[in-house]
């Protein structure tokens, strides 16, 4: 059984894989809570991407499994042990500036061009084609193997922690939403709300700040913000210094007044969270704006808090809680979610990737000295513990031969601040499916994935999977 051509397997399979991936990125699977019901708990389109992957396994002949309506399993196999692979149907909001429909799969020059075709209903459908070719084959497996389809990974995970609750956890699993070769180390994640109570208003102010919005998500970095001012002293000269700021700070905004408000915008550029240096904030960029000015209060707290220690320090030094590790690398800090309402008060929703040997209790309390200097509190705070699998691990030991069997590259070890499904499981790392030296689109404008790069991933998965089980 050595002998079988895995790639060979793939490419008999291309146009079934094509058109059961095109079928899965038409569904815009973006989480929608105003829609949700209890047959669909993170809104319809979600829910359709997940019974599309299970109906996929039940029309192929598997057993399948659905899960609280947020997960579900396809399995293959006999065994007492079980061997998982897991990824993801949900989606991250699309954003602007796509030069095609993003629910509208285009396959251009080679590579295929959608939302989540690459974070990470490419890499599920890989995973899954891997399987199907496993029992096409006939090949002896002596444990089972299941495909398990998350429907929230990109807002908390939760599907996962609910499937867990009733469904046993893999011998060993891999999950396919990160980059190869492999990722045996995950920094912790936490997300911290700082907000700030109303408060009275006290002496002269340039103008009052009544309200100021940007972001949508702990693990994006906002590329669009806007704040509403009224009673501005002076609109020219507010309007001049605002024009010098963007061309100084090399972005696009928009400056508009009204007979009562003035509002301004700003255009960043997004980018996951696990590295903020990737973007540019758009929120904390007009932030430093409205800091250039006089204000009271509330509007003060915040707006200060934000310039002295968020702008510009994505690895929190100001804060006093930089860290840094050989396992993992740095700390870093996103400033994912900014509101600002003058009747309610402030909040800043910070989102730190922190590494496996970092204590985030201990770092969150040194921090809040410089909080509570500004009247600000902790109002929300979750916490996801890091990842760390050893190198002599016989899991770690099977992925890397397949792969430098397959690709003839060293398969060294990697760490990441990305969050994968790994960090849920017992015994589990990431393992691809992008590969080194291949742009990195994910949570982007313009996503795509090469779509021979999706093969390639699904015939080490194959062979991958087809060793964990012998």
């Amino acid at each position: 059984m050595s002998e079988i051509n895995w790639q060979e397997e793939v490419e008999k399979r291309r146009e079934d894989f094509l058109r059961d991936l095109e079928g899965l990125l038409r569904i815009p699977s973006v989480r929608d809570d105003s829609a949700k019901t209890a047959d669909a708990p993170f809104g319809s389109d979600v829910k359709r991407a997940l019974d599309y992957m299970i109906d996929l396994g039940e029309k192929d002949g598997f057993t399948t499994k659905e899960v609280g309506n947020v997960a579900g399993h396809i399995e293959y196999g006999e065994g007492k042990d079980l061997v998982g692979v897991l990824g993801h149907v949900d989606v991250v909001p699309v954003g602007d500036g796509w030069s095609n429909d993003p629910f509208d799969p285009v396959l251009k020059d080679g590579k295929l061009f959608a939302r989540g075709v690459a974070d990470d209903k490419g890499p599920t459908v890989a995973g899954y084609y891997a399987l199907k070719i496993l029992k096409e084959l006939g090949l002896p497996i002596s444990k089972r193997i299941r495909v398990i389809v998350g429907s929230d990974e990109e807002s908390g995970m939760s599907c996962v922690e609910r499937y867990f609750e009733t469904e046993e956890q893999p011998t060993m699993a891999f999950v396919p939403d990160a980059e190869f070769p492999i990722i045996h180390a995950e920094k912790g994640i936490s997300e911290l709300d700082v907000s700030f109570k109303k408060s009275e208003n006290d002496g002269y102010e340039a103008f009052k700040l009544e309200s100021l919005e940007s972001g949508a998500r702990y693990n994006m970095v906002p590329d669009h913000a806007k704040a509403v001012l009224s009673e501005v002293q002076d609109n020219d000269g507010l309007k001049q210094e605002f024009e010098n700021f963007l061309k100084s700070h090399d972005v696009t905004g928009d400056f508009s007044v009204t007979e009562k408000n003035v509002t301004l915008s700003i255009v960043g550029k997004s980018a996951h969270a696990m590295e903020p240096n990737n973007g540019v904030n758009a929120g904390l960029l007009l932030v430093a704006f409205l800091g250039k000015f006089e204000l009271t209060g509330t509007a003060r707290d915040f707006v200060t808090f934000g310039r002295d220690y968020l702008f510009n320090d994505s690895r929190a030094t100001k804060l006093g809680i930089n860290y840094e590790d050989k396992e993992s690398g740095e700390l870093t800090m996103n400033v994912g979610i900014l509101r600002y309402d003058a009747k309610e008060g402030g909040t800043f929703g910070l989102n730190f990737r922190y590494p496996v040997t970092a204590d985030m209790d201990k770092l969150k309390n040194k921090m809040e000295t410089v909080v509570l200097e500004y009247n600000g509190e902790y109002t929300h705070y979750d916490d996801s513990k890091p990842l760390f699998v050893p190198e002599d691990h016989p899991l770690i030991q099977t992925l890397q031969q397949v792969y430098t069997e397959q690709t003839g590259e060293e398969a060294t070890l990697l760490a990441i601040g990305g969050g994968t499904y790994a960090r849920h499981l017992e015994t589990g790392v990431a393992f691809g499916a992008l590969f080194p030296g291949r742009e990195d689109t994910m949570h982007q404008k313009d996503e795509f994935s090469y779509f021979d790069d999706l093969l390639k991933a699904t015939a080490i998965y194959a062979e991958a999977l087809y060793k964990l089980a012998k």
